[in-house]
Order: structure tokens, then sequence, then C-alpha cells
């Protein structure tokens, strides 16, 4: 005889099943019989470890009467997101069932005897004030940081230190004393100045008393250091960190700031991502009205340069130091190494090893580039004529402009113009023969052929160390100009913006060095 029995229970997780109908065909999957599929959340992407989402519009799965599936109340989100776990069990009593999310509060359990072994880090007695709650108006926690005998507490929008085993007694002056106590976690006082880590709790690094983290809300990269925090992305960056941090919250998503500590360099290194669900750059070519991605050789698709900006602080120099093509999605260090994850692999950087190449990350190879400027005497004008520098073989000018002038009139448009100078070749790269033959050894018919002594120099020249190089005008006319391009020597200008690089062919993955720079120039008359 059939019953029905009442079950109590709370957060459910309903179980369904999906039946894959037999079909007469046996080249159609599930070939002759009925057939139990499982299948997983909905919340879970297929691309994340999850299931196909059922009801299916393929094959068996049409009708609706066979399609079950698995249900559960679990949430995913992004860091320090609000989660269910499976809740109360069957038919426990709660006096007080109500909960409550406080998101400014740190609570602390037991302590783990290492002596005894007791261990009562699960215990949370509810017979004792074990929590602490920072202003709410700061917005949540979201990391914290022991250091010492203070936990450092780091909110929205505002840092603070909390004691621990001690507390502060405020004279009537104002004056503060820090003396012993039995509280676990004492007064909570803040460090002056309304900064926070905003919801980028990743961006957090440490070394020494040193510590660095982002604050998107006011647009900074900082460091709390002592008592004080600093603006480091003040350091001629302002303007730069302004635009990026703005730019981590898109349409498609929020983006991220992965901070770590280079302890090879001795920096802080931070990648500002714009929008990670639309981190890749989508490269490669339409075959047959197929788009196909170009991959590397680990398989994933190449990065977005547009999407990202990775570099590092040096607070021995007070400066930003360089930029970096790769985009971690960690960032740790190990003794005197640095290590960055990406795609589930470690990769190892800096390393000595023989085969390692240098401007390769993630296997893939990006050259080295500096920009400058040329500025001497930047009242007058000036023609410049040459470039040189002290250094390796291997590097290159891609680049090289003056000032632009004022707006003229061209048609119904206002326009300036500026002068600009031809690629300059390496040394290597640069060099042909008196047959016309060019590096790697490529005759006029564009077949193979050896250099011949003696050798010439498109590009860089080598002269007592130094390697040199006219500058070759390849300008466009502007208003005004009789002769421009070839027809004149060098470029004019009050100021020259140069880019150099690494070539492809001298000692791929090779150290390449650059130590300083010169230019002749001569001085124009105004007329």
């Amino acid at each position: 005889m059939g019953a029905i029995i009442e079950v109590k229970y709370f957060n459910s997780f309903v179980l369904r099943k999906t039946i894959a109908k037999a079909v007469s065909s046996p080249a159609v999957p599930p070939l002759n019989t009925d057939t139990v599929v499982w299948n997983g959340s909905f919340g879970i992407p297929v691309s994340e470890g999850g299931y196909p989402h059922y009801p299916s519009t393929v094959g068996a799965h049409t009708n609706d009467i066979y399609n079950w599936t698995i249900e559960e109340a679990r949430i995913r989100g992004g860091y320090n997101n609000t989660s269910t776990d499976y809740g109360v069990k069957a038919y426990l009593v709660e006096e007080e069932p109500n909960a409550s999310t406080r998101i400014n509060t740190v609570i602390y359990s037991g302590i783990f005897n290492s002596r005894t072994g007791v261990n009562d880090t699960n215990v949370f007695s509810v017979g004792q004030d074990i929590t602490k709650s920072a202003d709410p108006a700061n917005g949540s926690i979201q990391r914290l940081y022991a250091e010492d005998t203070n936990l450092v507490i780091f909110q929205e929008n505002k840092i603070s230190r909390a004691l621990v085993n001690k507390d502060a007694i405020y004279a009537a002056e104002g004056g503060g004393t820090v003396t012993a106590s039995n509280l676990t976690i004492g007064v909570i006082q803040p460090f002056p100045g309304r900064y926070g880590i905003s919801k980028n709790p990743e961006s957090f690094a440490v070394y020494g008393y040193d510590k660095y983290f982002t604050d998107e809300n006011n647009n900074t990269v900082l460091k709390l250091s002592g008592g004080s925090i600093q603006e480091v992305s003040g350091f001629g960056m302002t303007d730069f960190f302004r635009d990026q941090l703005n730019k981590m919250n898109t349409v498609q998503g929020a983006g991220f700031a992965q901070g770590g500590w280079d302890i090879h360099n001795k920096q802080y290194v931070v990648s500002i991502y714009q929008n990670p669900l639309e981190n890749q750059q989508l490269l490669g070519e339409t075959i047959n009205g197929i788009f196909v991605p170009t991959l590397t050789p680990e398989g994933y698709t190449i990065d977005d340069p547009d999407q990202f900006k990775t570099l590092s602080f040096d607070g021995g120099v007070s400066g930003w130091t360089t930029f970096f093509s790769y985009k971690p999605d960690q960032i740790l260090s190990l003794r005197d190494k640095l290590y960055t994850l990406k795609n589930g692999a470690v990769w190892q950087h800096y390393s000595e090893e023989v085969g390692s190449l240098r401007g390769n990350f993630y296997d893939v190879s990006t050259p080295s580039s500096i920009r400058f400027v040329l500025n001497k005497n930047a009242t007058q004008s000036k023609t410049f004529k040459t470039i040189s520098y002290e250094g390796s073989n291997g590097w290159q000018v891609d680049s090289i402009f003056s000032d632009a002038t004022g707006e003229d009139q061209n048609g119904s448009i206002y326009q300036t113009s500026q002068d600009s100078a031809a690629l300059i070749y390496s040394y290597t790269e640069g060099a042909y023969d008196a047959f016309n033959t060019v590096y790697p050894g490529i005759d006029v018919n564009g077949d193979p052929a050896a250099l011949i002594q003696p050798l010439y120099y498109a590009g860089f020249n080598r002269k007592e160390n130094k390697y040199t190089a006219n500058l070759v005008n390849n300008s466009l006319p502007s208003q005004g100009e009789i002769i421009f391009g070839e027809s004149i020597s060098g470029i004019k200008g009050y100021y020259s913006t140069v880019t150099m690089s690494t070539d492809t062919v001298t000692n791929l993955g090779g150290e390449k060095e650059l130590f300083s720079v010169s230019y002749s120039y001569d001085m124009n008359s105004g007329f």
C-alpha cells in the first residue's frame, strides 16, 4: 500500500535525467535503445567544464517529455561574491534560522596548538565577542594581510590596521598609547587618505614592509609603507593609469588588475586587463568564409595587446621602468625567480637555461623596443642629420618624426605636417655587396646567392664600435615646400621622436644592449 510522507529539508537540489529516445536508424546515436543521459548545471558553461544544455534540438533530444536535468542552487561569481552551501541538514532545528551577511566584519576562530595537537580553528564560540567591524561606509573588506602583530584591512575605499593581541589607550589630549590586551582583534586604526583597493584584491603584492595595490575608484596605483600611503602612479604615469583603470569596467564585464612582486628585479609588476571575457585577440585569416584563429604552439590564441597593459615599478628609482608583452593569469616569486601562470601552465622568467629566448613569453616572441626624444636646444629649429648608438648589433630605427607644424587648410579640412625619416636597418640586416646581393643572401632576381666582400650597409654602419646611420628624409610635401623627401638631407624640426627595436635576424633570442644614443644636427636660420 502506498503512502505520502512529508519530508522537511532546506536548500533542496533537484536531480533530473535526460532519456535519449531510441531511433530507428542505428547510424544516429543512441542506436536502438533508450539511454539515460545525466547532465550538469545550467550555470556552468561548456567551455568551463560544464555539460550541454537541454532541452536540445539535436536528434532524439527534441521531445521535451524526455528532457531531465540536474538543477542546483549554486551561484558562480567573482572574488568575494555570495555562494550557497548544502544548507541545514534535514530535521535539524535552528533556533535562529535567520542569516545575515556583514561585508565589513572580520571574525576569528579558536587556535591551533601545535604542541598539544588541539585544533580549534573550526570553533566559533557564540559566547564570546569574536567579531570586529570596520566602517561600513568604506565598502566591503576585500583582503586581509597579517603583518607582525597587526592585521591590515583592505576595504573598497579605505585601508586600516587592526591591532592583534593589543589595544590602544587614548589620553584626554588625544595622544595614543599601545598596550597589551586580552583582545584578539583590537582597535581598528585607519590610514590617512581616502584610498582603498576597490574590488581588485588580485592587484595586491608585498615585499618587506612595502605593499602595492591598485585603486580603481581613484584611478591610481598605491604603495603602503609604514604608516603612509603613496601614489606611485604619480611618477610620470598619472594620465596613463587614469585611462587604463577607467577602461577596466566595460560593457562586456569587469576587468582585472593582476599584481605580483618580481623578486628577481625587485619590482612591482601589474597587468591591467580591460575585459577578461574578451581578453584574446582574434588574429588569423578567413579561409573559404571561415575565420581560422592564429594559435601559439600551446594552442591558445594570441592575447590582444590593446586589451591589456603589463608594466613594472621600481621603488629604487621611483619610476615605471618598462612595459611587457605578456599577460599573466597570476604572478608569483620563489627564492630569486619570477614565475607566472598562463592557461594552467607555469612559466619561469629570466631563465638562463640553454635555448631560452629573450623577449619570448608563452612561446610568442616580441621585439624589444624603446622610444625617446631628441630635444637639445628645444627652442631652436634644427636639421637632424645622423643618429648613432653604443651597444650591441641588432638594433634598428623603426621610425623618427619631427614635431608637427601648425595647422594648414587643405581643401575643407585642416591638417598638420611633419618631417619623417625612412626605416634604418640594423648592421646585419642592412648589409649588401657590389652585386646587389642583400642579406641573408638574395640577389636582384630573388635567388639565393652568397654575399661577397667587401660589404656595404644600407642602415647602420659600424665605426669604432659605434653604429651610425644617415637620416634619409621620406616626408610628404607640405604647404610652402619646394623640395622634400629624398631631395633634402635629414629632417627638420625643433625636436624628434625616435622608436628603436631589436631586429628579427641578428642573434635571435640573444642579449642585445643599448647604452646610449647620440645625433648630429645643424641649426636652421629660421628663414
